[in-house]
């Protein structure tokens, strides 16, 4: 095979086997078994992050595809790097909005917009100056 192929078989290989034991039970339940055993050990947590994880599993793959040491080491990053990307592409996109124009006159630049109001205990608003009058 040429170096391009091994690199898709790697890149593929390195996304599937991260993303079983990441993301999936497996057959008969044996990944979550094992990902139990492991609890919240170094290894247990490593298995909670596909990042992470990429990297180890990443790390035999590029011995598939890299022939000398520093090839080995660009080839490692790039299969976990490959494997990140194929992890993103099927998760829903983010969605980002743009905020609403302030009318003339509004103040953006606090959170809250009505600082003088309390709410009572029935659900209304009132003054805070009257509330501060009732409780004297």
């Amino acid at each position: 095979m040429t170096f391009w192929a091994c690199f898709a078989v790697a890149v593929l290989a390195t996304w599937r086997v991260t993303h079983l034991l990441a993301s999936e039970d497996g057959p008969a339940d044996i990944i979550v078994r094992f990902r139990r055993l492991l609890g919240q050990s170094p290894l247990g947590q490593l298995m909670d992050c596909f990042n992470c994880l990429s990297l180890w599993i990443a790390a035999p793959a590029a011995v598939f595809v890299s022939r000398r040491p520093l090839e080995w080491l660009f080839c490692w990053l790039a299969l976990s790097g490959g494997a990140c990307l194929l992890e993103r592409l099927g998760q829903e996109p983010a969605v980002i909005q743009p905020i609403s124009q302030a009318a003339e006159g509004d103040r953006n630049d606090v959170l809250r917009t009505e600082t003088d109001r309390v709410e009572n205990r029935f659900g209304g608003a009132e003054d805070a100056e009257s509330v501060t009058e009732r409780t004297q």
